[in-house]
């Protein structure tokens, strides 16, 4: 029978052919169909890479400006950028004193006896604060820019004074800092303040009127043979109170009653080292609670006692 055209043909649809794993891969890495490559057409990739590469380039020209505008105008390890008035310290600095008690929020010196445990806790202490200054290479740069200064040779460019505590008997290593005699050293350092510079007392006429009488002797004879040791920052010890005083009784300095001038202003050179002052407690009162008062004395240091600033307070004990 003969087959009529106008009849239309109709056919079943079928599902495609599944296709393998390894034809999909393959299929994914570059189709020859859609001549896509990765899922993607040439054209799509390269307006992709284009916008990344703009994208991360602004991104790292963004931050190479930050860190370089940071790290110029705001950190530099050696200066400060708030000074003095603009600073949390301020411009007037205070007072330190070693050996400390192991409880931060105490200040009495304690021992009992003359026997070494009694007091190796304290020697201790001592001990690992100035080794430092008996070590200088425990302190990064000392060693090479060290200078022997002196008020006529202050520290040139780059160089920092020596403290040689070497020959401060009794207030030696060598000696127990004299704790085993009942009669202590306690040290005393001036806090740092980047840029601060001491206004001296240049001028007998001009020592304030408070100043200890024994100082003001010292100021006077010391001064009379040189000049050059009106440049200091002076330093006075001695008890709070009348008691206090008549109990404590005589108190000898070393190397002098204050820090020379020429250790200023601290700049953050590598390797300074403070200027210390021990204070030999020659016979103080055993079995009483003593309370000593240290003070600092410059004409732009303030005195305040509960500010803490140019003075220290702290107690001794001894049994």
């Amino acid at each position: 029978m003969l087959r009529n055209p106008k009849l239309e043909e109709f056919q079943m649809d079928t599902k495609p052919p599944r296709k393998s794993f390894q034809h999909k891969f393959s299929d994914f890495l570059h189709n020859d169909e859609t001549g896509t490559i990765l899922g993607r057409t040439p054209e799509s990739w390269s307006k992709i890479l284009v916008f990344y590469t703009i994208f991360y380039a602004a991104l790292i020209a963004l931050f190479a400006i930050c860190m370089v505008t940071f790290l110029q105008q705001f950190i530099n390890p050696r200066v400060p950028r708030l000074q003095q008035e603009y600073s949390v310290i301020g411009t007037s600095p205070g007072l330190g004193f070693r050996p400390l008690p192991a409880d931060v929020r105490s200040t009495l010196i304690y021992y009992k006896g003359t026997g070494y445990e009694s007091y190796k806790f304290w020697e201790d202490q001592l001990i690992d604060f100035l080794s430092v200054y008996k070590k200088k290479g425990q302190t990064a740069g000392t060693g090479q820019n060290i200078f022997n200064c002196d008020f006529r040779n202050p520290p040139p460019p780059g160089k920092v004074c020596d403290v040689d505590i070497r020959s401060w008997d009794p207030c030696i290593e060598e000696n127990h800092f004299s704790f085993h005699k009942s009669s202590p050293c306690i040290f005393l350092k001036l806090n740092r303040i980047y840029g601060w510079r001491p206004e001296f007392f240049d001028d007998l006429a001009s020592l304030p009127p408070d100043m200890p009488d024994d100082l003001v002797s010292y100021i006077t004879n010391a001064t009379a043979n040189n000049r050059d040791y009106a440049n200091m920052v002076w330093v006075s010890c001695q008890g709070e109170t009348p008691a206090d005083r008549e109990m404590l009784g005589p108190i000898s300095y070393l190397p002098y009653p204050g820090f020379p001038g020429y250790f200023y202003p601290y700049e953050n050179a590598e390797g300074y080292l403070s200027p210390l002052v021990a204070i030999h407690l020659q016979s103080p009162k055993t079995g009483i609670i003593l309370n000593i008062e240290c003070r600092a004395w410059a004409k732009n240091i303030r005195y305040d006692r509960r500010e803490k600033l140019g003075v220290v307070h702290f107690e001794l004990m001894l049994e």
